[in-house]
């Protein structure tokens, strides 16, 4: 929960979806008293408000669908949403580090998860949010294993570095069966025709062309992406650590997608930027068993990468198509049929860097 003076922003978030489904959030919203953030402390805090207002702003822009988007946020909400954003460092919008990161508490001590907030989809959004956070969760050995390597390379220690590079792989591999659950909690028609649209943003989106004007922060629209899986930070790391290079356009988009991480782990990527290349390294050692860890951490990435595309296919183009045919839970956005949330051209993206990991093999 936000201290006290937050109620109001509490109040509204915890009924975003009986507020959207009765078409009552946007006139909630109108009589919501303008909080300052002052209040607000430690990041923590700062997170959760960011969480919350993030998903009332989702659900105030899309509360009618595509059609009925507006180009106004009022004032009560833009002017905190962006100060608190400013003071994270973070995009004034619904991405991945809310959605995902900063969503989860525990419902029991054994550790069951639970969102905080919700949007409509139910059953299947509560899926899609806590697989997402298991995979993120999976991926946690790995990112300590690069900054294992990383000193391992610094200390000319191969045993170390050896160990690093297998914990990885392994890391990679969790993630992929962590993904695979999706499966069993996520409703294809209800994540493509419900959800979906919420994580859309205003930025090269047909429905909101123009942006988004912040009432009282500033006259002109601004335009952000949607929440993306591509805000992770977890790819980016490995990608950089493992040398991976992706085609100018792909890199392009990443980059801009890293505008919308937190703070400390847009510097950790950017550590691993600047660290000695893991690639020359393995190379210049020949030594077989560095090689053969090195392209089994490639490898890992790869499938992981196939099972992604596999996952699409099967919540976005196979659904798309199901919904054009026959009668739908609710009419899908059409501006997102062949677009990823964040912006891109999903398939081409996907496979493209798919394929630019598999090149990354060394070969023997």
């Amino acid at each position: 929960e936000l201290p006290a003076p937050y109620g109001p922003w509490m109040e509204i978030a915890h009924r975003l979806p009986q507020l959207l489904a009765s078409h009552q959030l946007r006139s909630r919203v109108h009589q919501m008293p303008q909080l300052s953030t002052q209040h607000l402390r430690g990041h923590e805090e700062l997170h959760l408000a960011h969480l919350v207002l993030s998903f009332i702003t989702t659900g105030y822009v899309w509360q009618e669908g595509e059609e009925g988007s507006v180009k106004v946020l009022p004032q009560n909400l833009a002017v905190p949403f962006w100060e608190v954003s400013q003071a994270l460092g973070l995009p004034p919008i619904l991405s991945h580090v809310d959605f995902v990161l900063a969503n989860w508490r525990r419902k029991n001590p054994s550790g069951n998860l639970d969102t905080i907030i919700s949007l409509p989809g139910g059953e299947s959004l509560r899926g899609f949010i806590l697989v997402t956070l298991l995979v993120e969760k999976a991926a946690v050995p790995g990112i300590k294993a690069v900054a294992q390597a990383i000193h391992a390379i610094l200390q000319l220690d191969e045993e170390a570095l050896h160990e690093a590079l297998q914990e990885l792989a392994g890391a990679i591999g969790d993630m992929s069966r962590a993904l695979k659950r999706m499966h069993d909690h996520v409703d294809p028609a209800v994540f493509y025709a419900v959800i979906r649209i919420f994580l859309s943003g205003w930025k090269d989106n047909p429905a909101m062309p123009d942006g988004l004007i912040y009432e009282g922060v500033s006259q002109e629209p601004m335009a952000y992406s949607g929440g993306s899986a591509a805000q992770s930070t977890i790819l980016h790391a490995f990608d950089e650590f493992l040398g991976i290079h992706h085609s100018e356009e792909s890199t392009a988009f990443l980059r801009r997608m890293r505008d919308y991480m937190p703070k400390p782990h847009r510097a950790f990527v950017e550590e691993i930027c600047r660290a000695p290349s893991l690639k020359q390294h393995v190379l210049s050692s020949g030594d077989a068993r560095l090689c053969k860890a090195f392209n089994q951490c490639i490898s890992a990435l790869a499938d992981f990468r196939s099972y992604h595309i596999a996952i699409v296919t099967k919540y976005i183009t196979t659904a798309a198509a199901k919904a054009r045919a026959g009668p739908s839970v609710a009419k899908p956005p059409s501006a997102l049929e062949g677009k990823g949330t964040g912006g891109s051209h999903i398939f081409s993206f996907l496979k493209s860097i798919r394929d630019t990991t598999r090149e990354g093999m060394i070969s023997a």
